[in-house]
């Protein structure tokens, strides 16, 4: 009964996280701010708030396939859960994909840009980088050889390093990037003016 309460809490978590996620694909071709929208629908009084992001993270991530293994076994299908895993693990080749459109649209050189990638971790403000989604990220970006830094102040680099065979960094870099990509919403990335950053 408890694993069964845990695994439907996350479920619910990443159901609602992989609603606004489609909505988000969905806003941004018809050219609608995603933010501002989610605003506007928070009038409402009972309306669920969750914003559009990378599902990662020790529970979230791996309980809806501990609840649709067991729906299985008892002779269930678990479409909704596993069309909602499909469409959470799809956002970092989306993102990615979104990104370089971004640079292309505005005229810069996709091949050995600088973009500093901030966040690895899968959460904010925490240093819990366990199926952790950034790697999504760097892994697409990759494959049109862009050259990218990783800062987190939240996780152990050698844990990172160990982990994921990743080299980041604790420290804030002082050189320019070509784009800055905030992966996890870390309160020193929001308090901080990362115009310095920036060409």
């Amino acid at each position: 009964m408890a694993e069964a309460s845990k695994g439907i809490k996350n479920t619910q978590r990443d159901i609602n996280i992989s609603f606004m996620n489609e909505l988000a694909q969905i806003f941004h071709l018809m050219s609608f701010d995603t933010n501002n929208v989610l605003e506007v629908a928070q009038n409402k009084w009972n309306f669920l708030s969750f914003k559009p992001g990378l599902v990662g993270g020790h529970c979230i991530e791996v309980d809806p396939f501990y609840l649709a293994q067991k729906e299985q076994e008892n002779g269930c299908n678990p479409d909704l859960i596993l069309a909602v895993r499909r469409i959470n693990d799809g956002m970092g080749e989306y993102l990615s994909l979104q990104i370089i459109k971004l640079m292309l649209k505005h005229e810069l050189v996709v091949k050995d840009a600088k973009i500093l990638v901030m966040g690895t971790t899968c959460n904010e403000n925490c240093s819990d980088i366990r199926n952790t989604k950034f790697l999504e990220i760097i892994k697409h970006l990759n494959e049109y050889r862009v050259k990218t830094t990783i800062y987190d102040p939240w996780a152990n680099h050698e844990e990172v390093l160990t982990e994921y065979d990743i080299t980041t960094t604790n420290t804030r870099p002082k050189q320019e990037f070509d784009m800055l990509i905030l992966a996890v919403a870390h309160k020193e990335f929001i308090e901080t003016n990362l115009s310095p950053l920036k060409h």
